[in-house]
């Protein structure tokens, strides 16, 4: 009888073991409101683009790149998020990319935190200027 109880039990175990399904969908953390949220987003602070191009330019090209070029690749990149913003506004219930909620981005970067837009070199959030919060260091060092 001993016998027949440890048989049953380890068959009912594995026989849910096997039913159970333990691990989310890859696209599951991209729904209509994540979308929602990019769009919101995208539209609403897609302007820190420019401040934050001139300050990238001016560290790589010198102030006279960031004066000229930075505030044109700024206000470009911003025009292109405020498009990215209203299309995914509009669309935000409908599944657009591959038949789901995703935007056509990809992991990048040392900590694949930041997903990139290989076309057009935009993250999937508009950049933050300052402290970031995930970010376990600080980006500047004073005396």
């Amino acid at each position: 009888m001993k016998k027949f109880v440890v048989i049953a039990t380890s068959l009912i175990a594995l026989a849910g073991f096997a039913a159970a399904d333990i691990q989310a969908p890859p696209g599951s953390q991209y729904t209509s409101s994540r979308k929602l949220g990019r769009a919101v987003s995208n539209i609403l602070y897609g302007f820190m683009e420019i401040p934050a191009q001139l300050a990238r330019k001016e560290d790589e090209l010198g102030s006279n790149a960031a004066g000229s070029f930075g505030l044109v690749e700024g206000t470009h990149r911003a025009l292109r998020r405020f498009g990215y913003g209203f299309y995914e506004l509009c669309t935000f219930t409908c599944p657009t990319y591959r038949g789901t909620y995703k935007q056509p981005y990809e992991r990048c970067g040392e900590d694949n935190r930041i997903q990139m837009n290989v076309a057009d070199g935009l993250s999937e959030y508009p950049p933050e200027l300052g402290f970031v919060s995930y970010y376990r260091y600080g980006r500047e060092q004073s005396f």
